[in-house]
This record gives structure tokens, sequence and C-alpha cells, in this order.
């Protein structure tokens, strides 16, 4: 019920493939999912969606503000649900784990940068590449 709303909300049609999506993304252990993994999840459950419309639902999603899309390196888009509260990420090169963090001391210095500047900072996208200390 909850999805159905949301998705009117977003202007987008209820559809079943879109409700099933849009519950997988909320269930999900894993915040960052790829169009595949998304995919591979709805053929686990015993869902039939196919993936070019897992492609189409998603990028749906991100047109209406549902999802957030990243494009990390490595080369495969992934996404996760906008749930309005930001927060920055990093990514393990070597497994390719994403962790999300929030930082104060991080936000507040790059507004001041911005402003040192003569910007106003509105938006920004901080990826951090890390590897695991040995």
């Amino acid at each position: 019920m909850v999805e159905n709303n949301e998705l009117r909300k977003a202007g987008l049609k209820v559809t079943l493939p879109r409700v099933k999506i849009l519950q997988l993304l909320d269930a999900a252990e894993n915040r960052h999912m790829s169009a595949e993994d998304v995919y591979k999840s709805l053929m686990d459950s015993g869902e039939d969606v196919g993936l070019a419309t897992v492609y189409r639902v998603l990028t749906q999603f991100e047109s209406a503000g549902l999802v957030v899309r990243h494009n990390f390196d490595g080369g495969h888009a992934v996404f996760e649900l906008a749930d309005g509260d930001h927060h920055d990420h990093m990514v393990c090169v070597d497994s390719g784990e994403v962790i999300e963090f929030i930082d104060r001391e991080i936000e507040e210095l790059q507004h001041k940068i911005a402003e040192r500047h003569g910007f106003d900072l509105v938006d920004h996208n901080l990826v951090l590449y890390v590897k695991k200390k040995k």
C-alpha cells in the first residue's frame, strides 16, 4: 500500500513490476543495487519481471526522484532509494563494498570552500575509494 502511494506521488502509474521493484529496494539489505542485482533478486523470489523492464522501471524511478543512480568506478550503475537524507560514500576498491557515511566536518568544510570561492554549495557527491588496512 505504501508503495502504491509513493508511485502515485511520483506521478507513476501503479503496475505490478513497479510495486515489486520498489518493495525489493525498500527491503534490500544492500542499499546499492545494480539493475542486474534487482533482476536476480526478483528471479530468486519467483517474480516474472524481465531485465529490460527492470532497467526501464529504474530509469523511470530515477526521473521521478524515487531512486538515485550512482556511477562508482567499476563501470556499472547502482541505485538506492532516495530517502532525502544526504550521505556520502566510500567504495572498497578490492571488494566493491559501498559504505555510507555522514560527517558534519566534511559537510561544513565543503560549504566553506565554495563560499571562499564566491559560490553557494547547492549539491555535491563525495565518493572516497578505499582499501582495508593490512
